[in-house]
């Protein structure tokens, strides 16, 4: 049993939502009286672009989640305490102007995180008060899933089997608030603000948020599950469609909090259970999204180091022209189709579908030779939903030096993604309209299309797209050698294979 307080305050951070809020429900659970505060931390936003969707997104979810406590406490002077500050000062400040015993957030894994509350937990201590963390954002934390040798997982094949053993066959229990917990939400005091700041007073503009139909909060995040629900049956087959709406797009909900993770699994369980194949899918992906915290949590020299450390010291190309083929790759100029709509699509909507995360990534590194974390940086500023940890795992997967990842040799030819999984240029044209008069066939590589095509399409090579700025057979030549010094330790797996 926790301990009973006369006042708690509730620190919203990742978590923004009032359903199934494990530190809400702790909290109006343990406590006479809470208070709730959102802040919006200058630390953080110091280092963003002034046109930043993750942060008008995060605005509107505050902003929802301040009505919703509102409307739960009985007489609508409640809701939500929202300063705009360095948290690590402000919550201890605000914990001794209030009087509160205790503070409760959801536990966030991050190097930063972890060391920010580190920070906040000492002066509470030294102020005679408490921080209660509590595992909210993941199904399965840090040590939770170990190996028979009391291990972390370092391969997700078998963490994933452990992780639906621990499961078992029921459902996961979710937080939900217990009756008459709204009573002990108080009454915010005068002295406190509790209006929104508008997004420009945090020193930000509005971006193309709306005008890409993404809704904030969580009323946004039930209805894309609402929608996502009804294609679940089928997102085995259709996620791997770049052109096709394949994906839940939770993903953005989910690393703010305005869905439950709980409540996603336990709606693909049931799904599972029922004997849909592409549930399954999707389960094993939110599990991909477990294994990738507690990597994180469990060894946090992945953050700035390959994973497998002999990978630190790959001899990356650079200089000018490695500066050159960046620059080419991040404004979607690399001759290659697929990669540059993929590039496009981050650039323009801030978000990437996951097959061609895979496919940029891997030619960033394989193709162009340049070092991955370049890629994480540039995602890490561009994504909606980045999330430290899953970035992080992804990236490493593509230049193999992670857990679990694909081996050295593995090298994806960008071309023969494209005609596998955008076949008819469906994803290509959307976002490289002045390729959209190719044919289905030459659109993948233009340089090899007819001259009389190109003519009749009016497509210009080094004019109106760009020739192909490295050339495949090249390029994989080149990674082979550079990543050749390896073959000893990966005990000579064999030859390559294209996939």
């Amino acid at each position: 049993m926790h301990s009973h307080f006369t006042k708690g305050l509730v620190w919203f951070r990742r978590d923004l939502r009032a359903t199934d809020n494990a530190a809400l429900a702790l909290a109006t659970a343990s406590c006479d009286s809470v208070y709730c505060v959102f802040v919006f931390d200058k630390a953080i936003l110091g280092h963003l672009p002034r046109a930043d969707r993750r942060v008008e997104f995060i605005h509107g979810a505050v902003s929802e989640l301040q009505s919703r406590l509102r409307a739960l406490q009985p007489d609508g002077k409640g809701g939500l305490i929202v300063l705009h500050a360095d948290a690590v000062d402000a919550i201890p400040e605000l914990a001794a102007q209030l009087e509160v015993q205790a503070v409760f957030a959801a536990r966030d894994y991050e190097p930063a995180a972890v060391e920010r509350d580190t920070a906040v937990q000492q002066q509470l201590l030294r102020d005679g008060k408490q921080l209660m963390l509590v595992k909210d954002q993941v199904v399965f934390e840090e040590r939770e899933v170990l190996t028979q040798m009391g291990k972390p997982y370092g391969v997700f094949t078998p963490y994933h089997r452990a992780w639906l053993a621990r499961i078992g066959s029921g459902l996961l229990a979710q937080s939900h608030l217990q009756e008459g917990a709204a009573a002990t939400l108080a009454a915010l005091p005068a002295d406190v603000p509790s209006a929104m700041p508008s997004l420009e007073s945090l020193g930000f503009e509005p971006t193309n948020l709306k005008a890409l139909g993404i809704h904030s909060g969580e009323s946004g995040g039930q209805a894309l599950l609402d929608d996502f629900v009804l294609r679940m049956d089928r997102y085995g087959e259709a996620r791997d469609f770049p052109g096709l709406k394949g994906p839940s797009y939770l993903g953005v909900h989910l690393r703010f909090g305005t869905v439950s993770i709980r409540h996603l699994v336990n709606l693909a369980l049931e799904r599972v259970r029922a004997g849909s194949a592409g549930a399954s899918v999707w389960l094993a992906e939110l599990a991909w999204r477990d294994f990738y915290f507690q990597i994180l949590a469990n060894f946090p020299r992945v953050a700035t180091h390959a994973f497998k450390p002999e990978y630190d010291h790959i001899a990356w190309e650079q200089g000018e022209r490695a500066q050159t083929l960046y620059a080419a790759w991040c404004e979607g100029r690399t001759g290659y189709p697929i990669v540059d709509a993929a590039m496009a699509q981050l650039n323009q909507t801030g978000y990437m579908h996951n097959r061609l995360r895979m496919v940029a990534g891997s030619f960033l590194v394989k193709h162009l030779g340049l070092d991955w974390r370049w890629g994480e940086r540039y995602f890490a500023v561009h994504l909606n939903d980045f999330d430290l940890s899953a970035n992080n795992g992804g990236w490493q997967w593509v230049a193999s030096s992670g857990c679990d990842a694909q081996p050295y040799f593995r090298i994806f030819n960008p071309v023969t993604q494209s005609e596998r999984f955008d076949a008819q240029g469906k994803f290509i044209r959307r976002y490289l309209p002045q390729l959209a008069g190719l044919s289905d066939k030459a659109i993948h590589a233009p340089w090899a299309a007819k001259p009389m095509e190109m003519l009749a399409a009016g497509v210009q090579l080094g004019v109106n797209y760009p020739a192909p700025i490295v050339d495949h057979a090249g390029a994989r030549e080149r990674t082979l050698a550079r990543y050749g010094f390896l073959k000893k330790s990966v005990d000579q797996a064999g030859t390559a294979v294209e996939q």
